[in-house]
């Protein structure tokens, strides 16, 4: 039992509510052009470039997408494409929600308000936030805050649009490096690992495991 009640559940939407499939989408795109003993760490470097890729000021996501693999593929010393951004792009917005999600996240909604800070354009999440089901008091994107997580600049844009503190907010995520650290180091101290397998475990940023909503709900006291 978490023996806290926050005012905002926030979430983190791409990999932590809508399932993302990257790798099924990349494959896709590399046309056959790795091997499969070494995709591991293709799919590595693609993750790590794409992080590298939102350090700075604010840019269109398809484009964040085209230049990391484009710099994967450099270091890869395979050949890229060049409509890669739009495919990645295409296959974002066709995602659903992983299992289990939209019933323990529309029981979640009626009990508290429900908000999303995610890492793309506004017009990913009017695609796939309806797919979620649930009704949610805000939902934030980086072309809205100017920035992608994990700069601070995106933790601070939600915390002032709901003129709140980070003491109002229990935040849920599957990411220990765009969400969790960044977070705890603006004095969020009510955060939530969904485990996945994103991330390596970070445990001394000091936040809760779950394996699932349905846990986290009745952590929540949500029957």
């Amino acid at each position: 039992m978490i023996d806290y009640r926050p005012k905002y559940v926030s979430f983190d939407c791409y990999g932590t509510l809508i399932n993302y499939q990257i790798d099924a989408a990349t494959r896709t795109v590399v046309r056959g052009q790795i091997d499969e003993a070494d995709w591991p760490a293709f799919r590595e470097s693609f993750s790590k470039y794409r992080y590298d890729q939102v350090l700075g000021s604010y840019y269109p996501y398809r484009q964040v997408l085209q230049d990391a693999y484009d710099r994967t593929c450099r270091t890869w010393g395979i050949e890229s494409d060049e409509s890669a951004g739009e495919q990645f792009g295409e296959a974002v917005l066709s995602w659903g929600p992983h299992d289990n999600v939209v019933a323990p996240l529309t029981k979640m909604a009626e009990r508290y308000q429900l908000v999303i800070l995610s890492n793309a354009d506004t017009a990913f999440l009017d695609v796939s936030v309806p797919k979620l089901e649930a009704p949610f008091h805000a939902v934030f994107t980086a072309e809205q805050a100017g920035v992608y997580k994990p700069r601070y600049q995106a933790f601070e844009y939600m915390v002032e649009q709901l003129n709140a503190r980070p003491e109002d907010f229990l935040h849920v995520s599957s990411h220990t490096r765009y969400d969790i650290m960044p977070m705890h180091d603006l004095g969020f101290r009510n955060l939530v690992m969904l485990r996945r397998g994103y991330d390596p475990a970070a445990h001394s940023y000091g936040y809760v495991d779950v394996d699932s909503l349905d846990e986290l709900n009745q952590m929540l006291g949500i029957d």
